[in-house]
């Protein structure tokens, strides 16, 4: 059985920095992508919005409002991604989710989803 397991996080002044990882319990065929979500503020539908993002040959992808302040990264066993936050401001508050895509041979694909971990940027 597959889990996503997360942890770090924490309460942090602005400007101040965390780091969530996220590790995978069990194995997932054909794993191609991890990334991180959090929920979009004041949204009534509990979307999530992309925060970053790592695939297994290396592509890396950021949202807009992190650029140059988060960095994602895989270690090589590809087991476990974590997002180090840097300078973080109010609006990085949220809960933020660990996701894994896949799509192996056997014509498989789908998601699993972490269990959400609380970063509080708070004054």
């Amino acid at each position: 059985q597959v889990r996503l397991v997360e942890s770090g996080g924490g309460l942090v002044q602005p400007g101040g920095s965390l780091r969530v990882s996220c590790e995978v319990s069990g194995h997932i065929s054909g794993l191609y992508r991890m990334a991180w979500y959090r929920p979009i503020s004041g949204d009534q539908r509990d979307r999530r919005e992309l925060v970053a993002s790592i695939d297994t040959d290396g592509t890396i992808k950021y949202s807009d409002s992190v650029l140059g302040r988060f960095t994602i990264t895989m270690d090589d066993d590809r087991n476990t991604m974590n997002l180090q936050m840097s300078n973080l401001e109010l609006e990085d508050s949220a809960v933020y989710y660990c996701k894994a895509e896949y799509d192996n041979d056997d014509g498989d694909e789908g998601d699993y989803w972490g269990q959400g971990n609380q970063v509080a940027v708070t004054s």
